[in-house]
């Protein structure tokens, strides 16, 4: 049987966050960056602990009994076994202290563009007024960097490998396993959402731009 939960985690507490987290995997699904059962996503709740998505899920169908808890480090709390992806969340909540969402989706245009650029350690967008929807940003006027991993499928080597890149000054708040995914945080799910979009529209202006290009 699953623990009950801690004290100063409430059932309105977590199935808040859970509910946020299954609608954000609808969206997701209906705009083709969740196919079969990849991706996902966590938040952090009151007492410190992780409600993740279990590994196997489709992230368009969730139900609340597709999540579960671990502690800070990585112990699950509940029954079941948590996404194989868990430890890179938790490197997330550790580094930005201020998170309280973590999502992670493929997107078929990032994985194109990093395996068509293999050797790319990082994207920057410049110019852009999309770059005001990340937070601390307010003008176009800018230039900032989305890091690029290779997958390794080694969880605590992509995290070393990626951890310095996240705290440089010019990093957006998302990072890119190649051939893989993208990762994004926020303080709350909502934010982590806005972020998703904005790099899913900044990478899809991206290649529309190298497209038009070849033409001229």
């Amino acid at each position: 049987m699953p623990e009950p939960l801690p004290a100063d985690v409430t059932p309105l507490d977590q199935m808040s966050a859970v509910t946020a987290l299954i609608a954000v995997g609808e969206r997701f699904d209906r705009r083709g960056l969740a196919a079969a059962t990849s991706g996902n996503h966590s938040v952090r709740l009151s007492d410190g602990s992780i409600a993740i998505t279990r590994s196997g899920r489709h992230k368009g169908r969730l139900t609340p009994s597709d999540f579960m808890r671990v502690n800070a480090a990585g112990t699950a709390i509940d029954e079941g076994r948590p996404s194989a992806e868990t430890g890179l969340h938790l490197m997330l909540y550790r580094l930005f202290p201020a998170t309280g969402a973590v999502l992670h989706w493929h997107s078929p245009n990032a994985v194109g563009l990093s395996r068509a650029e293999p050797r790319a350690g990082r994207w920057a967008f410049e110019g852009q007024e999309m770059l005001k929807a990340f937070p601390g940003i307010t003008t176009h006027e800018t230039r900032r960097s989305l890091p690029v991993v290779d997958n390794s499928q080694d969880m605590a080597v992509i995290a070393a490998a990626v951890a310095p890149a996240l705290t440089e000054r010019d990093t957006l708040p998302v990072f890119m396993i190649r051939s893989h995914g993208l990762y994004a945080w926020g303080k709350d799910v909502e934010e982590a959402e806005r972020i998703a979009e904005a790099i899913e529209w900044l990478i899809a202006a991206d290649l529309a731009e190298r497209s038009f290009r070849m033409r001229i």
